[in-house]
């Protein structure tokens, strides 16, 4: 098979848009893809400071290579979430892309902030991932809000989104597939805009991307996402489109084009203010204060017992 561009032979074939590209050509084609998505969905513009949440592994770290090489101003932000082996390697990794670039970034390590993953989980008996996505969007919130930026970029890919769709409507969860879109607006004076650069390119197109432009990223999955229902819709997804190229980009373009807008419509009312830290929430308190405070009580409780 010859490249779609310039005709060389193919390294690179896109099944889902019945193309194949020469490692040069793959290149171009995955950045105007980003490109593409930043300008089609308004996601910012040029005068704007990107942060950039990287996790070290293949999607944030191509995400965070492509808006350095289309020229965007961008910060990088880490969370080393203190999950062993896995934490320490992800934390080396995008610290060495950072240096390498000389781009700036911001590391956060919860062990430090005494809410380390396993700690969460552990003291809340609460599943690993729960308490990492409440972790998460709290800190995100919370450090582009004090770092003053109006936008925080995640690498989420088309793969992440397809499948996350496919949960969302097996379970007919209205008040998330109301949120899911490449653009979230700010609907509190300390959330930011949120956007999802690489919505449109699979998770195989960030992988040949991160490959082909050499970038050392994580390569094991999170030790704690095995057996997670994500993992399920993606493996379904995938045998789907194994049968049926497109199906993801089908699925998830025509949700976007036809069935957002209504579920868009039916969005709450916006967050109030959390009575602790001040950052949005839906309750007295936000998720991750009320967490917080159950790991500190049932911590103090059990300090309390080994005195006794």
């Amino acid at each position: 098979m010859k490249c779609k561009r310039c005709k060389a032979a193919a390294e690179v074939h896109v099944r889902q848009h019945s193309s194949a590209f020469c490692r040069a050509c793959f290149v171009v084609y995955f950045q105007r893809q980003v490109e593409r998505a930043i300008h089609k969905q308004h996601m910012f513009s040029a005068d704007e400071e990107v942060m950039v949440a990287v996790s070290g592994g293949k999607d944030s770290l191509a995400l965070w290579d492509v808006l350095q090489v289309l020229g965007y101003r961008t910060v990088g932000l880490h969370l080393a979430l203190g999950i062993g082996g896995y934490s320490t390697a992800s934390t080396t990794r995008t610290e060495a892309f950072a240096t390498e670039r000389g781009l700036p970034l911001v590391v956060v390590h919860l062990e430090e902030e005494g809410c380390a993953i396993p700690q969460l989980a552990g003291f809340t008996n609460r599943p690993a991932c729960a308490a990492c996505g409440i972790a998460k969007r709290y800190y995100f919130d919370k450090l582009a809000f004090e770092r003053g930026v109006s936008v925080l970029a995640t690498g989420h890919n088309l793969d992440d989104e397809a499948a996350r769709l496919l949960g969302n409507v097996l379970r007919w969860q209205v008040d998330h597939l109301a949120k899911q879109h490449p653009v979230l607006l700010p609907t509190h004076k300390r959330f930011v805009r949120k956007v999802k650069p690489l919505f449109r390119l699979s998770e195989y197109e960030t992988a040949a991307y991160a490959f082909v432009r050499k970038i050392d990223y994580e390569v094991d999955e999170c030790p704690n996402s095995s057996g997670a229902t994500q993992l399920v819709y993606k493996d379904a997804l995938n045998r789907i489109e194994a049968v049926m190229p497109g199906t993801k980009q089908n699925f998830l373009q025509d949700f976007l084009r036809l069935g957002y807008p209504v579920f868009a419509r039916s969005v709450d009312s916006p967050p109030n203010s959390c009575s602790q830290c001040g950052m949005p929430a839906f309750a007295e308190v936000c998720s991750f204060c009320s967490l917080r405070r159950e790991v500190d009580s049932k911590r103090a409780r059990r300090a309390t017992a080994r005195r006794t």
